[in-house]
């Protein structure tokens, strides 16, 4: 297997400063006093791109993590997905915000706006660094997006392929 440079990290710096832009825009707006987004991050391929975008939110913000499993060890998801790790802190009447590293089949992220959806949020809101459009097999509305990606197996900046390159500065294409 080999590497080849895909997105480089100051591309990644330049989305994610974008992304925190427009999310702050969006929620100044939308909290009310004493308010602040919960920012659900799934564990684990959205750590990385998590930390550095919480730090181009400006609003009011408190932090949360989940995890779901749909790849195992392969290159393609089982379709199947898996609760790891539920979140800690109630998003009953909050205005949620979660975080994913890519969509693919759509599945993982399908099922936990779902999940999030049973407990009466004020608002849930989708964000990810990529998206692979032609991989799709449940339809998933993006809220906010970095960049659309061709059916390539991306690794670095948290992509992981059997737990390794995760990280990897860059994002590579793995061959």
């Amino acid at each position: 297997m080999s590497l080849s440079p895909f997105i480089s990290k100051d591309h990644i710096a330049q989305l994610n400063r974008t992304l925190g832009q427009q999310i702050s825009k969006d929620y100044a707006a939308l909290l009310g006093d004493n308010e602040s987004l919960l920012v659900v991050v799934t564990l684990k391929g959205a750590m990385i791109f998590g930390s550095d975008l919480i730090r181009e939110i400006t609003v009011p913000m408190e932090l949360d993590f989940v995890r779901l499993a749909s790849y195992g060890s392969g290159t393609k998801s089982s379709g199947a997905v898996r609760f790891l790790k539920d979140m800690e802190a109630s998003p009953e009447g909050r205005h949620i915000l979660v975080l994913d590293e890519i969509v693919d089949s759509g599945r993982t992220l399908s099922f936990l706006n779902e999940h999030l959806k049973a407990f009466s949020p004020k608002s849930v809101r989708l964000c990810s660094l990529l998206s692979k459009p032609s991989r799709r097999e449940v339809e998933v509305k993006l809220d906010y997006l970095g960049t659309e990606i061709e059916d390539k197996f991306v690794v670095g900046y948290g992509l992981d392929f059997g737990e390794k390159y995760r990280n990897l500065p860059d994002i590579c294409i793995l061959d």
